[in-house]
Parts: C-alpha cells; sequence; structure tokens
C-alpha cells in the first residue's frame, strides 16, 4: 500500500495564557494521499485553522505549541520527514514549493508596500534558479491563471489597489506559483463571489490531474465541500468526532454535531421573505450615484478613470433588507462605501433619514454616522490590534453614546453575548480570536448605538454555517424588534434570499437587475443574474462536478480615458416592482 502523502498521528496544539495551558487541537489524525482532497471543517475556532497553521509550524508564531503528535510529509523520491521536528532551514525550503498555503485573509498574507508582480514572483527566485524577468513574467502568467481580468496592469497594483476577491486571488496564485505537492487551503474562496470561486476550484482540480497535487482544504461552505473533497473529518472542539467519504457523510452523517452542521446549510430554493410595504418614507435614498477612481497615466500620459459605480440608483426603508450581489469589482463595496460617506461621490446624490449628505463635512456627518454603521468585509483590518475586545465593540459609543468607561463596559459585555462572544472574551486582542470570532465582534459594534441603518459588507462570509445561521437569525430579529434597515452585501446568493426583501444584481458598476427577492432569484431575466445562479455550489456531492462559467477575461474593461461620459442604461419593469436594464433583455 502506498504510503499518504502526509501522514498526521495525535496531533497537540496547546495555547499559554499566563500560567494556564489551553488545548485547542486534542490528539487529532488524518491523512491525505497524493492527489487527494480532504476537507476539514467545523465551527468557528473548533481547531480548523490552528491545525493547518501546525502543519508548517507557523502557529508557533502566534503563541502556540506543538505539544504532541508527528506529521510524517512523504514525496516521491524523497525520505519521509516529521514537519514537526524538522530544523527551521529544512522547512523553509519546503515552505512555498514541496508545501504551500492560502489564507483565510489576504491583506495579512500580502504585503501591503510591494506591488502584486512582485509578492508573486518572490516566490519563483525564492525557490528557483530563474532571472527577475523571467519571475515576473510567470508570475502575470499565475495573474492569468486565477482569472485576474487586465493581468498586466494588476502586475504594478499594490494590494490596497484591489478588491478584497482579487486580493484573495493573488494569495492564490502565490500559493500554485511553485506548483505544490501539497496545498494547504485555509478557506481560501471565502471573499470570492460563484463564479470566480467556481474558476477558482476548477483551477485547483486542474493542477491535481496535473501535478498530482494533493489539497487540505479548510472550509465552513459545505457546498464547496460537496463540490470539492474526497473525503471530509469534522472537527469540534479541538476534537475530530466524524470522518468519511464525502458521499457518505452527506448522505449519513452519523454524529449528532454532524447532523445539525449540515441542516444549518442554507440552500437557494429555502425561501425569502415578502417585500416590506412602501408606504413609509426611505430611510436611505441614492440616485446617480457615480464613482470614478484616477489610475497612473497610460500610454502617451493620458490620464484615466476606473469607473467603479455607475449610475446607481435604490431605495431603503425602515424594516428592510436590500441584497446587493455581483462579482469581486462590480462596484458592490464601494457603493456601500458611498452610501456611509465614507467616500465621497463624483456624482449623484445620498439622502440619509431624509437629509441630503452631498457636501457635508466631518463635523456636519458625525451626528448622522450614528443612524448608519458599517460592518466590514475584512475583520482583521477593520481591528485595532491594542484594543481588548469590550474596547473595540464600545468604540462608536465613546464617539456617540455619552457613556462612561464601565458602561461601556458593561455594554459591550451584552452585545458579545448576543452575537455568540462569551463575556469572558472582554480583554482579549484581535488576534486572539478566530477568524469568524472576529466577524461577530465587528456585528457587536456596527451595533452599539443602535444605527438605523447598516451596511453589511460581506458580513457572515467568515461565519461557520451554524454560527452563521444564528448571526442571521439575530440580525433578523434585531430588524423586527428595532426596525433596522440593511444593506446586505454577499457573494452568497442562499444567505441573500433568506434575508433580503429585495436584490440588486451589480454588474461593472451598474444595477442590472432589480426587485423582490424571489422574483429575481428564481425568475432572472438579465444574462448576468443566470450566469451567477448557474454558478451558486450546492451541498449535494451526487451532481456532477464542476460548473462552466464564463472566464474573466472575457469581461469588458472598466477603465476609460478621462472624461469619458457612460450611457445611458434604462431600466425596465419585467414583473411588479421587478426591473432589469433594458440592453440585458431578449
Amino acid at each position: 500500500m502506498t504510503a499518504p502523502l502526509l501522514d498526521v498521528q495525535g496531533l497537540v496544539v496547546e495555547f499559554a495564557r499566563g500560567q494556564q495551558r489551553t488545548q485547542a487541537v486534542k490528539g487529532l489524525s488524518f491523512s491525505i494521499g497524493a492527489g487527494e482532497t480532504v476537507a476539514l471543517v467545523g465551527e468557528s475556532g473548533s481547531g480548523k485553522s490552528v491545525t493547518a497553521f501546525s502543519l508548517l509550524r507557523l502557529i508557533e508564531n502566534a503563541g502556540g505549541v506543538i505539544a504532541g503528535g508527528s506529521a510524517r510529509f512523504s514525496r516521491a523520491g524523497a525520505d519521509p520527514v516529521d514537519l514537526f521536528q524538522l530544523p527551521q532551514d529544512r522547512l523553509r525550503a519546503l515552505r512555498g514549493k514541496a508545501i504551500s498555503m492560502i489564507f483565510q485573509e489576504p491583506m495579512t498574507a500580502l504585503n501591503p508596500l510591494m506591488t502584486v508582480g512582485d509578492q508573486i514572483a518572490e516566490a519563483y527566485r525564492l525557490h528557483e534558479d530563474v532571472s527577475p524577468a523571467e519571475a515576473l513574467a510567470r508570475a502575470q502568467k499565475m495573474i492569468e491563471a486565477v482569472r485576474l481580468p487586465e493581468p498586466a496592469r494588476r502586475l504594478k497594483q499594490y494590494p490596497g489597489e484591489l478588491s478584497g476577491g482579487m486580493r484573495q486571488r493573488v494569495a492564490i496564485a502565490m500559493a500554485l506559483a511553485c506548483r505544490p505537492a501539497l496545498l494547504i487551503a485555509d478557506e481560501p474562496t471565502t471573499a470570492l463571489d460563484v463564479t470566480v470561486q467556481a474558476e477558482i476550484l476548477e483551477l485547483i482540480r486542474e493542477m491535481q490531474r496535473e501535478l498530482g497535487m494533493a489539497v487540505l482544504f479548510i472550509t465552513h461552505d459545505m457546498g464547496v465541500v460537496a463540490e470539492i473533497a474526497d473525503r471530509v473529518v469534522v472537527m469540534q472542539a479541538g476534537r475530530k468526532v466524524e470522518e468519511a467519504p464525502v458521499r457518505q457523510l452527506f448522505a449519513a452523517p452519523v454524529e449528532t454535531y454532524t447532523r445539525e452542521l449540515l441542516a444549518a446549510v442554507p440552500r437557494l430554493g429555502d425561501g425569502s421573505p415578502a417585500p416590506v410595504a412602501t408606504d413609509d418614507a426611505p430611510l436611505l435614498e441614492v440616485s446617480g450615484l457615480s464613482k470614478r477612481f484616477p489610475i497612473r497615466k497610460g500610454w502617451f500620459g493620458k490620464a484615466r478613470n476606473v469607473h467603479a459605480v455607475e449610475q446607481v440608483s435604490f431605495s431603503l426603508r425602515a424594516g428592510e433588507t436590500l441584497g446587493l450581489v455581483g462579482e469581486s469589482g462590480s462596484g458592490k463595496s464601494t457603493t456601500g462605501r458611498l452610501v456611509s460617506k465614507l467616500i465621497d461621490p463624483s456624482e449623484g446624490r445620498v439622502r440619509l433619514c431624509g437629509r441630503d449628505i452631498e457636501g457635508l463635512n466631518n463635523r456636519e456627518m458625525r451626528p448622522l454616522r450614528a443612524d448608519i454603521q458599517t460592518i466590514f468585509q475584512d475583520p482583521y483590518a477593520s481591528l485595532h490590534p491594542r484594543l481588548q475586545a469590550w474596547e473595540l465593540v464600545s468604540e462608536p459609543l465613546k464617539l456617540h453614546g455619552g457613556l462612561d468607561a464601565a458602561e461601556r463596559r458593561n455594554r459591550a459585555a451584552a452585545l458579545m453575548e448576543r452575537v455568540g462572544l462569551p463575556s469572558s472574551m472582554l480583554e482579549r486582542y484581535a488576534h486572539q480570536f478566530s477568524g469568524g470570532q472576529r466577524q461577530r465582534l465587528c456585528i457587536a459594534r456596527a451595533l452599539s448605538v443602535r444605527p438605523k441603518i447598516i451596511v453589511a459588507d460581506e458580513s457572515v462570509s467568515a461565519l461557520d454555517v451554524s454560527v452563521q445561521a444564528r448571526v442571521l437569525d439575530l440580525l433578523q430579529d434585531l430588524q423586527k424588534e428595532h426596525g433596522l434597515a440593511y444593506l446586505f452585501i454577499s457573494h452568497d446568493m442562499a444567505v441573500v434570499e433568506k434575508v433580503s426583501h429585495r436584490v440588486a444584481v451589480m454588474y461593472l458598476g451598474r444595477i442590472v437587475e432589480i426587485g423582490p427577492t424571489a422574483s429575481v432569484l428564481h425568475q432572472p431575466r438579465h444574462p448576468y443574474t443566470r450566469r451567477l445562479l448557474s454558478a451558486v455550489p450546492m451541498p449535494d456531492p451526487t451532481r456532477e462536478r464542476g460548473r462552466h462559467v464564463r472566464p474573466a477575461s472575457t469581461i469588458p474593461s472598466p477603465v476609460f480615458a478621462q472624461g469619458h461620459r457612460a450611457a445611458e442604461m434604462p431600466m425596465t419593469e419585467v414583473a411588479p416592482g421587478h426591473f432589469v436594464q433594458a440592453d440585458g433583455l431578449h
């Protein structure tokens, strides 16, 4: 019998806090064969990411200690080695070449001061004997492989110039650059829209077929597990509770915990809330909103702009959720920042609670900021690393609430309990929370000043399905209690269906289809909406794997010469309240 590529036995990982030691992983054992994909699933804090970081001994940099176990890595033609016993110089030689990792949060894996091209090229320069020019040429090919449009331009950009989904694709390109034997993928498609996710999963499968590459795939998306996994390892509280081939696990899960995990998975078609009454005046009115970002001058010194948002109009009422969907770079997050006045529009108008906010300075805008709060896409980047959890949650109260420190701490404790974080975590710092726990901190912070509107930018994308279900229920309960309105920005169509009264579909900065959720998602009229829906992963491993989606290279560029005026794109009403961009109708 052929030895597995990776054989983990009895892994124990501990963290020390003062004199106390906490076990995050408790005697975990599993193996991965060449060309096999093993999915590691479980709730946030179950030990999935700790396991991934331990295999490359990166957990030691985060205060963790591998207190027991072995991880034998057996490449063809080479003697097996225990990764936990290797000297650092030999381990560094393996990292990035034989074993590579895609991290959950791309901004923590990317250097903000280096261009995208230089960061991908660095992998070639470290592990292969190539010239700087050849390394850059290969980097551009990898950018093309992960379906980033305009690869030559991306090569020269910095991570901060890219959307969250684009940054994740760069991180994936870095990980795949040296064609590793083992790819450890920690939530690699969390930040990606469904079409790009489908392309990335197919890219990973292609490399597996070509190289015999093994994949340890850590995810909370059971649709992705059904799509890509051969076997599934289920973790709870640091222990393995179940392991089975993917079809067997979905068809007949043995453990109660596994059954609960699968039952919490949102499925497209489960139903949506009915549209709210339109009698009340909108809390938010957006008219003809456009945003253009200048970019470096091109050939012959011609100035150009990225048309990030183009002529966007919609309204949002108390107690209503408008889901905003579309691919990475479609303008969703920029729209969210515009309506919150985190950036100023190039054209158009935003009325917040009956007041036009264009032209308001920071002092004039401050009272209105309590009415509109944002939950950001990247929880780690939006949390101050030197503040304790109660200080992070109560930051808005310090500005708007007029409460003293003790009152803010008490409010923070109550809010953390509401989003599933015990008050025993009040004094922890951001790095001591898992990715999903950090996102819950962000949700608690947004709720602290009892706003009227919340812009939720991928607010549950980092959460495992069971915690996600609880948080979505919490958001809906708060909406019923307080009449909260949500602009819910997401790439998860099943989640959007569950919470949204209406859905707006964005493509190239424009809304191309908008209407009641059931009408848009189950009777889509625009071809782009149909393409998005066709790419949604389904939590059913018996379905044919792999879905055909149009490559991103065919999407037109949003870059135009300065002064370019975009053509008007009228909308046509195709059903009550359901509007479609006229040029998309057939």
